[in-house]
């Protein structure tokens, strides 16, 4: 006959074997890294730097303040303001660390525009432009969202030396936003969309430039074409 007999069950389970153990302690240090570690550092930027100083000194930069020469500080198209960031001359290992607080470089294949003080401690004053690392050295801060007083912001689409460059792109734009304009700043040419009293206005006109296929930036609107 079948033995019918039940077969009794320790009271406790089993030890689990040290190989899983060690697993699970594994999952659980990664999973403690994960949520105590902070964002990645952006990788370093290579590329062309330039500079920029008595023709804008004392003019409003995009982030409201008032430009000074002679100050550590840099445009830069994307990182927010406020960052500090380490820019290595190479051609000849000079460095400098700078504060964003402008938007730019306009000009193709520029990475960042160095204040004339920040140019000088490098020795980029007397060359113009040289090839540059940049890298970021304190964590991002946030963009202001409300505007300083008085300063309002336009959208940038291009800029150009000959007018006839920008006219051309002001044409093709005008079809869809009827306030492109072209402002004249010096040698440069530059084709525009709008002007905003809120920054995060003129950020929903550059999403939609962008959408239909155009890089665009925020700037603000100097002074004198308010």
């Amino acid at each position: 006959a079948p033995d019918r007999r039940m077969r009794l069950r320790p009271s406790h389970p089993r030890p689990a074997p040290l190989a899983l153990l060690a697993l699970a302690g594994l999952l659980l240090a990664a999973g403690a890294a994960c949520r105590t570690a902070g964002p990645r550092a952006p990788e370093a930027q290579r590329g062309v730097a330039s500079w920029y100083g008595p023709k804008f000194h004392g003019r409003l930069t995009a982030n409201g303040e008032r430009y000074d020469m002679h100050q550590m500080t840099a445009a830069h198209r994307t990182l927010p303001f406020g960052t500090l960031v380490e820019v290595v001359n190479l051609d000849n290992g000079r460095r400098v660390e700078v504060r964003i607080n402008d938007r730019g470089p306009f000009a193709h294949g520029r990475i960042i525009d160095l204040s004339f003080g920040a140019a000088q401690a490098i020795g980029l004053v007397g060359p113009g432009t040289a090839p540059v690392e940049v890298r970021v050295v304190t964590p991002e801060v946030a963009p202001e969202d409300r505007p300083f007083a008085h300063v309002r912001y336009t959208v940038q689409v291009g800029a150009f030396r000959e007018a006839t460059r920008a006219a051309a792109l002001q044409d093709e734009l005008a079809a869809l936003f009827p306030d492109a304009v072209v402002r004249a700043d010096g040698g440069w040419h530059r084709v525009q969309v709008g002007a905003f009293d809120w920054r995060r206005r003129a950020e929903s006109a550059r999403r939609e430039l962008a959408r239909r296929g155009y890089t665009a930036l925020v700037v603000p609107l100097l002074p004198e074409t308010l």
